[in-house]
């Protein structure tokens, strides 16, 4: 037990979901999980264990921003010994290709936030797991989605004050959407020898200004959540 965890060890399976929102998770958990058991309920950032499709699964809520992800991520990894960690979430497009309920898959995430600053002189570049990417990948062509492999970047501002403009080269090196964790996810999966992936679905196009309603979004989380889970269960 930690000051944000009140789950035992053991509690957590090898394999977490990672969503930012709490009830998130809860309906992650209580959608797709068989027998799902609340494990951990401190600051309202709630976890839960079951099976999906026979198989152990767990499902952590993170909270917004790399500093919050990175307190659970290192407990589950440090003290709860979890192995593979999926964040599902959103993003903001920053290229015109990507469109609105597209998924993208993060090979690598680049950063503003301070976190990695310890690795100085040298800049750091967080990166996926291949065997996590490469099967989530081979299911998002089976299953007939729209999908991108690219970089992400993790960002520690929400509202910047020119939009688009804001992010400046990135998009045309590669970066496809903004989102605020996956940086120090990446980081902190090396730094323990586990396995990670960021997999988002965009919600809306800082380019050309689209978003989808409350109904497209909740069914592409549930093709984004399925996703995930099954790419868990070939590692």
């Amino acid at each position: 037990m930690t000051p944000h965890n009140e789950a035992k060890k053991g509690d957590y399976a090898e394999t977490v979901l990672l969503p930012g929102d709490p009830l998130r998770a809860k309906w992650i958990a209580e959608t797709f999980f068989d027998a799902p058991k609340q494990v951990n309920g401190v600051r309202n950032c709630l976890g839960y264990t079951g099976t999906w499709k026979g198989k152990p699964v767990s499902v952590q809520a993170t909270g917004m921003g790399q500093p919050s992800l990175g307190i659970y991520v290192h407990e589950l990894l440090d003290i709860y010994g979890v192995k593979n960690l999926i964040r599902v979430g959103t993003c903001g497009g920053l290229n015109a290709k990507v469109k609105v309920r597209d998924v993208i898959i993060a090979m690598a995430a680049s950063t503003d936030s301070a976190m990695n600053n310890g690795f100085a002189p040298y800049h750091y570049a967080p990166f996926a797991d291949y065997a996590l990417l490469r099967n989530a990948t081979d299911l998002a062509a089976e299953r007939g989605f729209t999908w991108h492999v690219g970089g992400l970047v993790s960002s520690d501002t929400f509202y910047v004050p020119e939009g688009v403009k804001s992010y400046g080269a990135l998009p045309q090196h590669g970066v496809l959407a903004v989102e605020m964790e996956a940086a120090v996810l990446y980081t902190l999966a090396h730094r323990f020898d586990a396995r990670a992936l960021a997999i988002c679905t965009m919600t809306d196009c800082l380019v050309t200004g689209d978003q989808i309603d409350a109904d497209q979004r909740q069914s592409s989380l549930t093709d984004m959540v399925e996703l995930a889970l099954d790419t868990a269960l070939e590692v």
